[in-house]
């Protein structure tokens, strides 16, 4: 059990709020590409000045040594913009600027620190009570009368930030974080059967771990795969499908995981692969082809393959979808994606879209919809769907036993 942040009296509170503002940067002007999670948590900071706290907002942004590895300056001017409350950027961390200006904070302020990433520890992986002595929550903590963790997107990430202040402070989730998991705890529900995984992509081995976990609790009906996960299971079942297919995953160091498939479908997985797809000729040309008999790369399923799946997903009462069905970069290549999105939000089922290449086709009137939820983090949407548990799930689990116990 954990505690939301709207179980809790905020008025005159002190919160340090763990947002996920990290976006795509452009490596040339070092301007952000896409603001999507910065539009987001600035839902966060208008309810949480609205109840009557201040607000210091921590975040990171990209790795060392990667072109995207910038401060938070312009993240704050974003969130200044699509939030509607000054939010001074503040360059310290743990130092003595940052502690003076949180010191100082009034109600109704927000002040940004500066990407956390610059500390070295905030990159280790350690276990909560590990992080709670670090020099990150030693110095914050006691300047803070709350801790509110809104990064589901790095919810999977056992770092300072993320788990170090549960143990150390009362602690709890917020409003992104909540809906979260209230859209998780839908597909857990047997209510909301039958229960449709579409899964494809790129993180072909993430996704392995995803439907080992689901066969294994017998959650999903039926599970469409695309991409190269369905070129995995296509030679996992033994469909003969030419040296095409053999490429592409020998490219991508699939082949040694095909028997790990195999070892899926014998134990009953509800498995459906792509029977045709759309393939690149050596000549350039583009056709729709039989999975047994392909003559170019296949970067897309194919019509039938629509069909059939669309079909299926008509009688569905949740879908969760991750990952693009095709090399949607190349347009020649999007239709399959474009379609099984378009037939998800036009059904009658509950839709969980995982994040990623995927919100691109939803459209903007069904973004907000009751129906439909956008995951901020598809990263940790699947290590929760393959582990059943997140560290900043089981931090805020140790933060409700230790300070909110008892509590009703």
């Amino acid at each position: 059990m954990i505690k939301s942040y709207d179980e809790i009296e905020l008025s005159n509170k002190k919160l340090l709020v763990r947002l996920d503002l990290n976006s795509p940067i452009d490596p040339n002007t070092g301007r952000v590409l896409d603001d999507t999670r910065i539009k987001i948590h600035s839902e966060t900071i208008k309810i949480l000045v609205d109840k009557g706290s201040s607000l210091v907002l921590l975040s990171h942004q990209g790795r060392p040594g990667e072109s995207d590895f910038t401060d938070l300056s312009q993240h704050a001017e974003l969130l200044s913009k699509y939030s509607g409350v000054d939010i001074r950027f503040i360059p310290d961390i743990i130092g003595p600027t940052a502690l003076r200006e949180i010191s100082e904070l009034r109600s109704g302020e927000a002040i940004l620190l500066d990407n956390v990433r610059f500390l070295s520890e905030e990159l280790i992986e350690a276990p909560p009570e590990i992080h709670a002595r670090t020099y990150l929550v030693k110095r914050l903590s006691p300047l803070i009368d709350l801790y509110v963790n809104d990064a589901f997107a790095a919810a999977h990430r056992s770092q300072p930030s993320i788990v170090g202040f549960p143990p150390a402070v009362r602690s709890c989730a917020g409003p992104v974080m909540m809906r979260e998991l209230n859209a998780i705890s839908r597909i857990n529900e047997e209510s909301t059967s039958p229960k449709i995984f579409v899964l494809g992509g790129a993180k072909v081995i993430d996704t392995i771990r995803v439907i080992e976990n689901i066969t294994r609790r017998r959650i999903a009906d039926r599970i469409l795969t695309t991409g190269l996960v369905g070129l995995v299971f296509q030679v996992a079942k033994g469909i003969k499908s030419g040296p095409h297919v053999t490429r592409v995953l020998e490219s991508r160091g699939l082949l040694s995981i095909i028997q790990r498939a195999r070892r899926i479908l014998i134990q009953g997985a509800p498995i459906e692969t792509p029977i045709d797809y759309r393939v690149l000729k050596s000549n350039n040309e583009v056709s729709n082809e039989p999975a047994y008999n392909l003559t170019g790369a296949p970067l897309d399923i194919g019509e039938e393959t629509i069909e059939m799946y669309t079909s299926i997903m008509k009688e569905a009462n949740l879908i969760v979808m991750r990952g693009p069905a095709g090399y949607i970069e190349d347009e020649r290549f999007a239709e399959g994606t474009k379609k099984l999105v378009r037939e998800a939000i036009s059904s009658k089922a509950y839709v969980v879209i995982g994040g990623g290449h995927l919100n691109i086709y939803v459209p903007e009137d069904k973004v907000k919809s009751d129906r439909i939820h956008i995951s901020s983090g598809g990263g940790a949407l699947l290590e929760y769907l393959s582990q059943l548990t997140l560290p900043a799930i089981e931090a805020l689990e140790i933060s409700y036993r230790k300070f909110w116990g008892g509590e009703k």
